[in-house]
């Protein structure tokens, strides 16, 4: 079976969708920083849905590089023509493959430092997109302040014209357009993280004015940073996965995306140099992305911490598992209506019961095998983030919260590292070795574990919290999980 290339698309299965559009006529439009699953199985998606329609041929993305790792994708897409197969994975075990050919060109940019600067200055590009991770923001964890001491940016400070970095590239690359008179780029964060526009912009200007004042004041006033709220469940790729698609559709892809049915994208409409038509295919263009965003941080994220540590610690170790579970369902029904739903905003356009539906379907999915580790990791990152806000909001106006004060024990049940038959619990969280060693003082100092105003700040002093907190972990220690969690759904 020869590899996926663009000679190998006619050969192909019919059951296996392709490009119906001539890819020579493809322009690059659009340069992209992480060009990992999430983005194949979601902007790029949209892409080339526009393009099978006739439209955003002028569109066409170029994948940047800038981490050592990436330097395999740059071979595998290389390989390929910059083709891969994207697999929608159906909970009744139906595959749906069709092959992605919106990604044009890749380029590992420590090889062609210059080559890739140029390519940022040319007036064709239009839009920078990152999906670089929280991590790739480059903030410090409590300040929120960009990180000037972060090792790579004092080398790009220092030589601005051979960067290492996404922020001194795209730096430098704005610097040349300024002096050469060509209007900026867009720079659209696709990233999960709450305000993703406002995180890139406060970060990039950051930088910029550290390197010239007068540059980071140029990019602060004249470019573009709009929000976006991206959703759809995207799992590392993996050998049985490359496998089971060469056995169903006779493809040999040396990296296939594979994901969920649901998809989401809202995006707001704050664009420099125009962009591709995004609403002709799903994608809703609104002013204020904040309400869906909300949405998905407090019901979907929020939702996946109250699931993960009670199900691993009740012997679960996949999503869909705990989801057909009908005592974790309910659980999850009443988080999301009784605390979530209540410290939203109206979310236009959106029925928020079809929705919360429609999550317990897509965390049921047997196909999709999200592992609960995965879950489980950088909780310290995530559920101050994602949780501890609905606590707060609840406090403030006297509502429940007593389910996701019992998250919060769950987690730090999870923190010491063992479950409940004894067996170890691999902890990946930048804080583990922290949070490990205050997670062990449980038992005997139970409030420790959210003493820890760096995370918490001074949700401990608050009675109803705290109450709640010391019921939950005790029943932990006493009941187990799930007995834990019969508690709460009874009450």
């Amino acid at each position: 079976m020869a590899s996926l290339n663009s000679a190998a698309l006619d050969p192909l299965d019919g059951s296996v969708a392709k490009p119906s559009y001539d890819r020579s006529r493809v322009t690059p439009g659009i340069v992209h920083f992480g060009v990992g699953g999430f983005h194949r199985a979601h902007q790029a998606m949209y892409l080339d849905d526009l393009m099978n329609r006739g439209e955003a041929l002028d569109w066409g993305i170029v994948g940047v590089g800038v981490m050592p790792g990436d330097r395999r994708m740059q071979a595998a897409l290389s390989a390929q023509d910059h083709l891969y197969t994207l697999v929608v994975k159906h909970p009744d075990g139906e595959y749906q493959a069709r092959v992605i050919g919106s990604i044009i060109d890749y380029r590992y940019a420590p090889d062609d430092i210059e080559g890739t600067l140029e390519l940022l200055a040319d007036p064709e590009i239009r839009i920078v997109s990152l999906t670089v991770t929280e991590g790739g923001y480059n903030f410090h964890h409590v300040t929120g302040e960009f990180d000037l001491g972060n090792a790579d940016v004092q080398h790009d400070l220092a030589s601005p014209r051979t960067p290492k970095t996404t922020f001194g590239i795209v730096a430098e690359a704005l610097a040349r357009r300024r002096e050469r008179g060509i209007e900026p780029f867009t720079v659209m964060s696709c990233d999960n993280i709450q305000g993703n526009g406002e995180v890139a912009h406060k970060m990039f200007v950051a930088y910029a004015r550290a390197r010239d004042a007068e540059l980071g004041d140029w990019i602060d006033a004249n470019v573009h940073f709009p929000n976006s709220m991206v959703d759809r469940i995207t799992p590392v790729t993996t050998e049985a996965d490359i496998e089971e698609i060469h056995q169903r559709f006779g493809i040999e892809d040396r990296w296939p995306v594979v994901c969920e049915p649901f998809t989401q994208w809202v995006l707001e409409d704050h664009f420099n140099s125009g962009r591709p038509v995004f609403d002709q295919v799903g994608v809703p263009l609104v002013e204020d992305v904040m309400p869906y965003e909300l949405m998905k941080l407090r019901l979907l994220n929020a939702s996946h911490q109250a699931l993960t540590y009670f199900g691993y610690l009740a012997g679960y170790r996949y999503a869909h598992e705990v989801c057909q579970d009908p005592l974790f369902v309910d659980f999850l029904l009443d988080y999301m209506n009784r605390e979530g739903t209540p410290t939203l905003r109206p979310v236009p356009g959106v029925d928020l019961d079809d929705y919360k539906r429609t999550l317990i379907a897509r965390f049921a999915n047997p196909e999709i095998k999200d592992t609960l580790a995965r879950l489980c990791a950088e909780s310290s990152d995530r559920i101050p983030k994602w949780l501890l806000p609905v606590i707060r909001e609840q406090l403030a106006q006297g509502g429940e919260m007593h389910r996701s004060a019992a998250v919060v024990a769950s987690w730090a049940r999870y923190a010491e590292g063992v479950d409940e038959r004894g067996e170890p619990i691999t902890v990946v969280d930048r804080l583990k070795d922290e949070l490990m060693a205050i997670a062990k003082r449980n038992r005997d100092e139970p409030t420790a574990f959210i003493e820890n105003r760096q995370l918490f700040g001074d949700l401990a002093d608050d009675e109803r919290f705290r109450a709640a907190y010391l019921d939950a972990l005790e029943r932990l220690y006493r009941d187990g999980a799930r007995g834990c969690v019969e508690h709460l759904v009874a009450g």
